[in-house]
């Protein structure tokens, strides 16, 4: 064997264990953030899209400590185009083509009434401050990784997050009162 195949063996055998790691302990995180982001049924298949690109970019990424955050912005990302297809292929369907979506047994057990309340204001907010906040609260992440999965910057996560709170609380204590 050349030396330069021997290196390219082990430069692929590393980035195959890296990847694998990866995919152990962020799985199943990303899927709740697709669900979340309104991927629904799609998620799993929206984050094997997600580790299929890292494993394709993983030369470009700067250091494979950015793999999480490259993650979570792929899954961003293609949550948010499942979104935008749905919305066009909606307002062009026929109105009786569009049903009502079915959650499964698990997803119900998951989100109470409270949960639910929640998860519609979140819904109503602007997308940024939504999104700000599940990456913040749901994902548990640093603003500045929050930052670099959104792609601005530190201060603008702090104002999204700010407000989006602000705004949260505003609409579920309406629904209180």
């Amino acid at each position: 064997m050349t030396s330069a195949l021997i290196l390219r063996s082990t430069h692929e055998s590393d980035r195959s264990t890296a990847i694998a790691h990866l995919f152990v302990t962020y799985r199943s995180r990303l899927i709740k953030l697709a669900v979340t982001l309104g991927a629904d049924s799609d998620a799993e298949d929206i984050v094997a899209e997600a580790f299929y690109q890292l494993h394709k970019n993983w030369d470009d990424l700067r250091s494979p400590e950015a793999a999480a955050g490259y993650l979570r912005a792929v899954v961003r990302n293609l949550a948010r185009m499942r979104l935008r297809r749905l919305v066009i292929a909606r307002r062009y369907a026929e109105p009786r083509l569009c049903e009502p979506v079915v959650r499964s047994a698990e997803q119900q057990a998951l989100l109470n009434n409270d949960q639910r309340a929640v998860v519609k204001a979140l819904r109503r907010l602007p997308r940024r401050q939504f999104e700000a906040l599940i990456l913040k609260h749901w994902m548990n992440l640093k603003e500045s990784e929050i930052a670099e999965t959104m792609g601005i910057s530190v201060g603008a996560v702090k104002s999204h997050t700010s407000r989006g709170i602000t705004r949260l609380s505003q609409m579920l204590e309406t629904r209180v009162a």
